[in-house]
């Protein structure tokens, strides 16, 4: 199941395995338009601003976007939105899950998607050619609880003197503002440094196993911290993802 923000503090020990079917939250589409890069790859960009690098053309298999208002300055990356267009002669009904990898601005869109996303909101592999000859269609999105929280390690990061890791697949309404790592045995936390995108940073980071924290802020001012039940381990290497085992939807 997923994990409801309640409380001033949620530990969560089970994996949400909500998929795009299950999803029935009618309501909370909002409307928009969106667009695909005409002469990208396929998948996504090698060189967003989130900061996710190589990994930004793959993550979530190349399904990924470039945003403008939903990019807030960084913070909204690594979001995952269910966006389905609203042609109902090319257009399936579930859409297509993206993760925000980079920022972009279009024709009055919120969403600048991979091809292989745009093409990915058809009915069929036949229907896609024509959906992406529009260019650009009316959508409906959603933020969506698809895949776990999941932590990247940057190549740049050196155990233990330096550490540097992206949040990939957030979800829920709210925003992750500030990130912590706690030493497992003393609970001793330090606050980490958001350089750009969704990229945390700190040298001489704790010692041991750690605890992640992030603290997930509303636009009403609300606050809560989520704690997931895995830790980072403490042979934690440049380049490994761990799981968070935690997926938050409010």
């Amino acid at each position: 199941m997923a994990v409801s923000l309640l409380g001033p503090l949620v530990i969560t020990t089970l994996l949400c395995m909500q998929t795009l079917a299950d999803a029935s939250c009618t309501d909370c589409f909002v409307q928009s338009r969106a667009e695909y890069y005409p002469n990208s790859e396929v998948n996504g960009t090698d060189a967003g601003a989130c900061g996710f690098g190589s990994f930004g053309a793959t993550i979530n298999g190349g399904d990924v976007s470039a945003a403008s208002n939903l990019y807030r300055n960084g913070v909204g990356c690594g979001s995952c939105y269910q966006v389905r267009c609203t042609n109902n002669t090319y257009c399936s009904d579930n859409g297509v899950t993206v993760v925000i990898t980079d920022q972009g601005s279009g024709d009055g869109t919120n969403f600048i998607l991979s091809q292989r996303a745009f093409g990915g909101m058809a009915q069929t592999s036949d229907t896609a050619p024509y959906l992406l000859a529009l260019g650009i269609v009316d959508i409906e999105y959603r933020r969506y609880p698809n895949k776990n929280i999941t932590i990247k390690i940057y190549e740049s990061s050196s155990n233990p003197n330096y550490l540097a890791f992206v949040i990939w697949f957030q979800q829920g309404m709210r925003d992750i503002t500030a990130v912590q790592l706690c030493e497992t045995q003393n609970f001793v936390c330090k606050l980490l440094d958001r350089t750009h995108g969704v990229v945390w940073t700190t040298t001489s980071p704790p010692s041991g196993p750690l605890s992640l924290r992030m603290l997930f802020s509303a636009e009403d001012g609300e606050q809560t911290w989520v704690v997931p039940s895995s830790n980072i381990p403490e042979d934690w290497k440049a380049g490994e993802t761990y799981d968070s085992g935690v997926q938050v939807d409010k």
